[in-house]
Order: C-alpha cells, then sequence, then structure tokens
C-alpha cells in the first residue's frame, strides 16, 4: 500500500503491534524501576490516539513468569485507561471463537461481552517469560484474559503436534486471518516442523480474498542445530509475519524471497541486555491493510532509556600508550573517560526536544585488553558517572581474545551504529543457563548416567527462571522410574555391561524428546504438591470440634439472588441475543497437509 493509498476508511484496518514489552524488568532498580511502565503508557497512549482497531502483541508482556503486584497492577492501570470506553468496536470475529480461546472459560473476544465497555481489543501471544506453567497450565495472560483485559489466543494443547486455528476478522470489504503461536522450545518447534507435525488451518471460502498475518515468537537467528526456527519452515502462503523473542528492532518489512512473504520484527520496547542489537532506536509498529494491500509505519518511542555502546581495542592503540610504558593504567583510565563522556555528549544532544526520554543514558564501555594490558579497577571509574549515567555498576567491559591453536586471536567481526562497535567473541556472548549446564558437564570428569544435559540443562532453568524448586529432583525420579520400567520390559540380563547397554540406547532416546520428559516430571511435581496441600487441608478439617455450630445458615430455599445491573449494548449496537453464536460461522479450512475439516 503506498502513502496514497493510506486513507483510512471502512475497509481499512489500523493495528498496532508491539513485542517484547517485558513488564516489570529491573523494577526494583532506583533509577531505571519504571521504565517497562512507562513505555507501556506510552505504547497504549499511542493506540488510543491513533484510533487503532486493536492491538497485536507478539509475546513476553510481563519480565517474569510469576510477575510482582506492581506489574500487575500498572498494566490493568494502563489497559483499563487506554482499551475501555464507549468508542465502537468496528469489525467482526468470523471465526468459531470457542476453537479460538478453548483455554478460557469464557471463550469469546473480550468486546463482545455484553458486560465489558472494550473500545480498543488487544491479541496477544505468550512468550517464553511469560509462558503458561503449572498443573493447570495457566499464566499471567490468563489472568488477564479472565478479567476481561485481553485476548490470548495461540496456545498448544499437546506437545506432539501443533494445530494453528486461525482468528477470521472482517472490517468491511478487508479480511484478515490471524495466526499465531505462542512460545514453545525451539529444539521442540524444530522437530515438529521437520516431521509435519504442525499445521495451519485455512479458509476455503474467498481463500485468495484473506490477509494473512502470523505471529510467533522463537528465535530467528541460529543459535544452535535446532535452537531457532528457519524462516523457510513457515508456510509460504502468508503475508506478513510479526516475528517476537528478538529484540533487535527490524521493524521495516524485509521479504523472504523464497517463502514471498514479509517479515516484521518490531523488537524488545525496552534495554534488558547491553548489546549491540539494543542499541538500535526501539519502535512500534502501526500497521494498515485493506484487501490484500498493506502500509507499516514505524513509530519511534520516546520513553525508552537509549543505549550507548564502543569498544576500544587497546592494542590498536599502539601510537597512544603500549603495555610496558610507565603509568599505562592511569593514561587508559583518562582515555576510557573521555570515551564515556563522548558518548554522554551524544545523550545530551540526541535528547534535545524529546523530554519523555529519560535523563541518564545507559552507558557501556567494552575494552579489549589483548596484548599484554592489565585491568584496572572498574567500580572505582564508574564512581564519577553514578550520578549521570543509569548503570554506573557496569560501564565498564573487560574482554580479552582467546588465542586459538596456532596463537593467532579469533576473528573480530566489526558492527557499528553511530557509537556502537561490536566484537562478539566467546567471551562476551550472554550464556543462557542450559549453556552453563553443557559447558560444565563437558568439562566435568564424569559424564552423567541417566539423564541427558539437554534434559538437565531445561530442568535447571525451570529452578532458576521459573522457581520450580522440585524441577531437578522430579526429572531424577522420573528418568529414573522410566529406565527401571525399561528395563524390566526388555529383560535385560543382570549384568553391568548389558544394563550400561540399554541404559545408554534409552538415553539416545530420551535425548530428542527430553523436553517432552521434563515438562512431564515438573507436572508431576506440581501435581504432587496440591495433593499435599489438600491432604493438609483435609487433616485439619478432621481435627475440627464436632460441636454444633451456634451460626446459623440460611436455607437455599430462602437465598434471592441480587438483582443484577447489565451494562447492557453500551457503545456497541448489537443485541445480547446476537452475542450467543460468538462469531460462529460455517468455514470450512484444509491443514498445509492437504487434510480438511470442517465446523459447522
Amino acid at each position: 500500500m503506498s502513502s496514497s493509498e493510506t486513507v483510512d476508511d471502512e475497509d481499512t484496518f489500523k493495528i498496532l503491534i508491539a513485542t517484547d514489552i517485558h513488564l516489570g524488568y529491573m523494577e526494583k532498580d532506583a533509577v531505571r524501576g519504571n521504565d517497562t511502565f512507562n513505555t507501556f503508557q506510552e505504547i497504549m497512549k499511542c493506540a488510543k490516539e491513533k484510533e487503532v482497531d486493536f492491538v497485536l502483541l507478539g509475546g513476553d508482556l510481563f519480565h517474569e513468569n510469576k510477575p510482582t503486584r506492581k506489574a500487575l497492577h500498572s498494566c490493568i492501570e494502563v489497559i483499563r485507561q487506554h482499551c475501555m470506553g464507549n468508542k465502537p468496536v468496528t469489525f467482526q470475529i468470523l471465526s468459531d471463537q470457542a476453537v479460538n480461546f478453548s483455554n478460557s472459560k469464557f471463550p469469546w473476544v473480550n468486546y463482545q461481552d455484553e458486560n465489558l465497555n472494550i473500545s480498543i481489543p488487544i491479541f496477544s501471544v505468550h512468550g517464553n517469560h511469560d509462558d503458561p506453567t503449572g498443573v493447570d497450565g495457566l499464566c499471567a495472560l490468563d489472568v488477564l484474559s479472565v478479567a476481561g483485559l485481553l485476548n490470548h489466543f495461540g496456545r498448544s494443547q499437546s506437545v506432539e503436534r501443533v494445530e494453528i486455528s486461525p482468528l477470521l476478522l472482517q472490517k468491511g470489504n478487508t479480511r484478515i486471518a490471524l495466526y499465531g503461536i505462542g512460545s514453545i522450545p525451539d529444539e521442540r518447534l524444530y522437530r515438529m516442523f521437520i516431521n509435519n507435525q504442525v499445521s495451519m488451518l485455512r479458509p476455503l471460502e474467498h481463500d485468495s480474498d484473506w490477509f494473512n498475518m502470523f505471529v510467533i515468537h522463537q528465535n530467528r537467528s541460529k543459535h544452535g542445530a535446532t535452537n531457532y526456527i528457519p524462516e523457510k519452515f513457515l508456510s509460504d502462503f502468508l503475508d506478513l509475519v510479526v516475528w517476537g523473542h528478538e529484540h533487535e528492532c527490524r521493524i521495516v518489512p524485509e521479504r523472504n524471497e523464497q517463502q514471498l512473504f514479509y517479515i516484521t520484527q518490531p523488537g524488545s520496547t525496552v534495554v534488558t541486555s547491553l548489546s549491540p542489537g539494543e542499541a538500535i532506536k526501539k519502535h512500534i509498529g502501526l500497521l494498515r491493510v485493506k484487501g490484500r494491500k498493506m502500509q507499516l509505519q514505524k513509530i519511534p518511542l520516546q520513553s525508552v532509556r537509549p543505549l550507548y555502546i564502543e569498544d576500544i581495542c587497546l592494542s590498536e592503540l599502539s601510537h597512544l600508550f603500549t603495555p610496558d610504558q610507565p603509568m599505562v593504567n592511569q593514561k587508559i583510565q583518562a582515555y576510557c573517560q573521555e570515551k564515556v563522556e563522548e558518548m554522554l555528549d551524544e545523550a545530551q544532544r540526541q535528547r534535545l526536544g524529546s523530554p519523555q526520554t529519560p535523563d541518564k543514558p545507559l552507558i557501556r564501555l567494552r575494552v579489549d585488553y589483548s596484548g599484554g594490558f592489565e585491568v584496572f579497577n572498574s567500580m572505582r571509574f564508574s564512581q564519577r558517572f553514578v550520578e549521570r549515567v543509569a548503570n554506573p555498576k557496569d560501564i565498564l567491559h573487560f574482554l580479552r581474545h582467546k588465542e586459538t591453536k596456532d596463537g593467532v586471536k579469533g576473528q573480530a567481526h566489526i558492527f557499528k551504529h553511530k557509537y556502537t562497535v561490536y566484537r562478539p567473541s566467546s567471551d562476551v556472548l550472554t550464556l543462557r543457563v542450559e549453556d552453563l549446564v553443557k559447558e560444565y558437564f563437558q568439562t566435568a570428569e564424569k559424564s552423567l548416567s541417566l539423564l541427558t544435559e539437554q534434559a538437565m540443562g531445561k530442568a535447571v532453568q525451570e529452578f532458576v527462571d521459573k522457581e520450580e524448586k522440585d524441577a531437578i529432583e522430579e526429572l531424577i525420579k522420573y528418568q529414573l522410574e522410566k529406565t527401571q520400567r525399561h528395563l524390566r520390559e526388555k529383560h535385560t540380563e543382570p549384568t553391568e555391561e548389558r544394563i550400561d547397554e540399554e541404559v545408554h540406547t534409552l538415553i539416545f532416546t530420551v535425548d530428542l524428546v527430553c523436553c517432552n520428559c521434563v515438562h512431564q516430571a515438573i507436572s508431576r511435581a506440581q501435581a504432587h504438591r496440591i495433593q499435599g496441600q489438600s491432604r493438609s487441608a483435609r487433616e485439619d478439617e478432621l481435627d475440627l470440634s464436632d460441636e454444633p455450630s451456634d451460626i446459623a445458615m440460611e436455607s437455599d430455599d430462602d437465598y434471592k439472588a441480587p438483582a443484577t445491573r447489565g451494562r447492557g449494548s453500551r457503545g456497541r449496537g448489537q443485541p445480547s441475543k446476537a452475542r450467543g453464536k460468538r462469531g460462529r460461522g460455517n468455514f470450512t479450512y484444509i491443514t498445509n497437509s492437504h487434510l480438511s475439516c470442517s465446523f459447522n
């Protein structure tokens, strides 16, 4: 859609797109504590001012799997302030909402609820930070959903197969098929794609008239052999893919020449790591769709705390100092201070005319001291900038190139963006919990016998990130029982050699489905915990006195239901009886593997 065709009319969808808001990140920090809440306020205020039809979020609305009361309170406050009102919602949902919102106790879109007045609906998939956990498989988005503040879609019911049924939206003559899939461990989803276990249902009626959007929250860049989702895995009938999870802002749609769809990667709306990708200006997108044409307008966020990064390599500054030079450390400190001052001056210039931008920027100076130089006290160096930067404790980061076997330094790749220079090396890459576990067992004297490194890494990640205290213990119990059952079924000879051989065969098989093993083990732990709580509650009841109570109880026959005060169809113009169908239409679908089914 060209700029001359951006006139908003009854056929044009206006959608605000954002991903990875991470509400609650650094909320206990004295300087950065309110950054995520301020930016979320700006995003939703923009949605209201632009009069969008709905807001589309690509996952990780919350930073923590169990957000604090402050994070929940702030989120609800902003949504209620900007998304409730009498403005009518002008698009319809044609798909079967009982399928789209099958996990909800209220399986229909919130703006069709006669007890709510929603002016701007929010649709969101979950991310890896706020994904469903526990026996009931609930997450923070489900809390907002059951409160009628947000529509959580894209949840997978099975760990073995994913079937994605789209939300079918219509405004005037424009139809959008909105697909979504919440975060799934990359290795598992990769394996599902390889085994043709992922299918996307398509409307057969007027199939060429639908604008097909897909929201995904997975690794886009390659982190390992299967720890990402290649773009070629996605179906070629799609028109636009909204890619969450990656924090680098690449919001301008990029065309995939193989699959012939476009990808927009909005990136995060808050800096969560001092890396080059986070230093790029943060944006959200205003997407206009009319018929099969689209236009994406990028909107810069003013309330985001800016990040400035620069790398210096001391060995490349031989004209200024050498390792054997007297007072070389003092000269290096003076040079580093000069570089930090330059970044602060640049931050001050960029802030002119933007009163919403926080006054204290994030500063990171990475010093490569290879070549015989020594480090100095970074904390003492940072003290002089305490009142001027938001991250005084980690302004400096020292790194050194590792020598290869040939005695040659590892290759350094340069990435520049104003005050950003990037030389990725093994010393500076951000390690995940499972990476640390893998590295530990690779160097350990004894290897694992019953558990795989991958499974243990996942269990430790659940323990650290989601506070599942019994994850590791239950995984060990689960795998021990599974191994014993396997040996009994195989009638294994009771010799050490035969047992080791069978265990090795079993572990190789388990390694392919380790995510499922961890999931089952954690679910069992949570079930045991709930059973224990129920048992304690029953014991407490047995300890109660059997003497009759003096409290008079009302009879059910005498109870009168309170009079209801329904808000009717205010601002909707839709009779309550019309809500009964919830957009359930007569649509026929076809999967990518040509399996057809129909909803009546």
